[in-house]
């Protein structure tokens, strides 16, 4: 059946593409050390050092949430003064990439994290679309840093957290 026949033919082409992607990404080590944050794997690592490429261009951390448009759109008119959404300014791609990884780490993602920890807070809260656009601003700030310094995703702030998620797992 040639329709069959094409779909193996698309598996097989896919499979070929996902490992010349997952190679890139493990050649590359920034790459390689963003992907220890959890929900960020090849894809979203390679797509944000793309989009960065330079992370010294930043002042300051914070702004990189300003530069995938994961800030809140004022509306402003007279005296009404609303937040409404996210501004959605720079790279769609990346910003799509950021926001599936938050999706990934707080629903998905069982290991205990600060980060997941503070967004599941702001879930319970505020609801869950602001929780995941909250923890992609927050996750592209971490990722950022850990460019910039060198160092892997910590999983905990200090030994207390540490000891607190111990025994609420227990």
């Amino acid at each position: 059946m040639p329709s069959l026949d094409l779909y193996e033919n698309l598996c097989q082409q896919l499979s070929l593409l996902t490992r010349q992607v997952e190679g890139v990404a493990k050649a590359n080590p920034v790459c390689r050390r963003l992907m220890t944050a959890p929900g960020v794997g090849p894809i979203i690592a390679l797509s944000f050092v793309t989009a960065v490429d330079d992370p010294w261009r930043f002042a300051k951390s914070g702004d990189i949430g300003a530069y995938f448009g994961l800030t809140p759109k004022q509306y402003q008119s007279g005296e009404t003064d609303r937040q409404v959404g996210i501004s959605r300014l720079g790279n769609a791609m990346t910003r799509q990439h950021l926001v599936q990884a938050a999706t990934v780490l707080l629903i998905s993602t069982r290991t205990w994290s600060t980060l997941r920890a503070w967004g599941m807070k702001i879930a319970k809260k505020r609801g869950f679309s602001k929780a995941r656009i909250a923890v992609a601003r927050k996750l592209a700030i971490i990722l950022h840093r850990m460019w910039i310094a060198n160092e892997d995703f910590r999983w905990t702030a200090n030994a207390d957290e540490e000891e607190l998620a111990v025994r609420v797992a227990a």
